[in-house]
C-alpha cells in the first residue's frame, strides 16, 4: 500500500464504505526544464495548487468518467460498461452529454483520479434526499447508488434562451457527487430559497436541487422596459431547495482571454449576459414566442 504522503486535504466527505478526499500537493519543486520551472514559479507566486480526488473504498464501489483513473492501489477491479443498457448509455451520452461508456471499480483500496489546476466541489446525496442538477460537464465520478442522467428544461424559455441548453445533468439516488467546478469552492454561494425566486444575470449559477424550477424571463414587467434597462433576459430560480451560484466565474472566463479592460470599467461593464451576443434577436424570438 502506498507509504504517508503529507498531501493538504481541502475538503472530505464519507458515507460507509467510502472516503473522499480533494487533496493538494504542498509545493511543486520543478523539473530539470528551464520553461517548466519558469512556469511552476509563476504558478506557486499565484497560489495555484495541483488537486487531486483521493478515494478510499472498503467493499465498495466508484463510478468514474472515462480517462479519470490516475492510479489505484489494493483488492480493486475496473468494469467498463454502458451504465444501464445501450439505450440508456445513448441517452445519457445524447442529452446529458455524459460519456457513453462508464467506468466502476470496485473492492477495497485506495484510488486517485487525474491531477489538475483546477477545483472539485463534492455533494453528499442522502437518502430520501434530493437530487441534483448540474451543469454538463460537472459529473466527474461518484460513489456507489448514484443515478446520472439528463434533465430536459421543463421550461420553452429556459432551453432555448436560458444559456445551459435543452438538457442539463441530473444526479439522484444515494452517495457521494465529485463535481467539477469551474471556480474555488470557497468561491461558491450557497442560496437557500423557501419558495422565493433568485434571479441571476449570467451563466454562473452551476447547479440546484431537483424540484427547484428555472427558467429565463425578462428583467422587467413590460418588454419595453426589459429593453431599455440594460439587463434582458434573466435565469430565474423558484420553489424550494438549493441553488449554488460561482459569481467570480466570469471574471475569470474573461481574464482568460485577456479581456481586462472589460474588468476596470464601471461595475456591470462585465457582466456575463445569459443572452449573450445574440440578445437582442433571442429577446424578439422569446417576444415572438411567449408574447407580452
Amino acid at each position: 500500500m502506498y507509504k504517508n504522503y503529507k498531501f493538504d486535504v481541502v475538503t472530505e466527505a464519507s458515507i460507509p464504505g467510502a472516503k473522499v478526499q480533494v487533496v493538494t500537493f504542498p509545493l511543486l519543486r520543478g523539473s530539470d526544464d528551464v520553461n517548466t520551472a519558469e512556469h511552476l514559479y509563476f504558478a506557486n507566486e499565484a497560489g495555484m495548487k495541483l488537486k487531486m480526488v483521493k478515494i478510499e473504498l472498503k467493499d465498495s464501489s466508484l463510478r468514474v468518467e472515462p480517462g479519470a483513473l490516475y492510479h489505484m492501489c489494493g483488492d480493486l477491479e475496473m468494469v467498463t460498461s454502458t451504465g444501464g443498457g445501450i439505450f440508456k448509455g445513448l441517452a445519457r451520452k445524447m442529452t446529458s452529454g455524459e460519456s457513453f461508456f462508464v467506468n466502476e471499480i470496485k473492492g477495497t483500496g485506495t484510488i486517485y483520479l487525474e491531477p489538475t489546476f483546477g477545483h472539485f466541489l463534492l455533494h453528499e446525496i442522502k437518502k430520501d434526499g434530493k437530487g441534483i442538477i448540474c451543469d454538463k460537464g460537472m459529473f466527474f465520478a461518484g460513489t456507489s447508488g448514484l443515478d446520472i442522467g439528463a434533465a430536459i428544461q421543463k421550461n420553452v424559455s429556459a432551453g432555448l434562451f436560458g444559456g445551459e441548453g435543452l438538457f442539463q445533468t441530473k444526479v439522484t439516488g444515494e452517495g457521494i457527487a465529485i463535481l467539477f467546478s469551474p471556480v474555488p469552492v470557497e468561491e461558491i454561494q450557497e442560496v437557500e430559497l423557501k419558495n422565493e425566486k433568485l434571479s441571476v444575470d449570467g451563466n454562473f449559477a452551476l447547479m440546484r436541487t431537483d424540484g427547484v424550477s428555472f427558467k429565463a424571463e425578462k428583467s422587467s414587467k413590460s418588454w419595453l422596459a426589459t429593453s431599455v434597462s440594460g439587463e434582458g433576459l434573466l435565469q430565474t430560480f423558484q420553489g424550494e431547495g438549493t441553488v449554488w451560484i460561482a459569481p467570480t466565474q466570469v471574471v475569470y472566463e474573461r481574464m482568460a482571454y485577456g479581456n481586462l479592460n472589460a474588468l476596470s470599467g464601471a461595475p456591470g461593464s462585465s457582466n456575463n449576459k445569459a443572452t449573450g451576443k445574440k440578445g437582442k434577436k433571442n429577446m424578439q424570438a422569446l417576444m415572438d414566442l411567449i408574447g407580452d
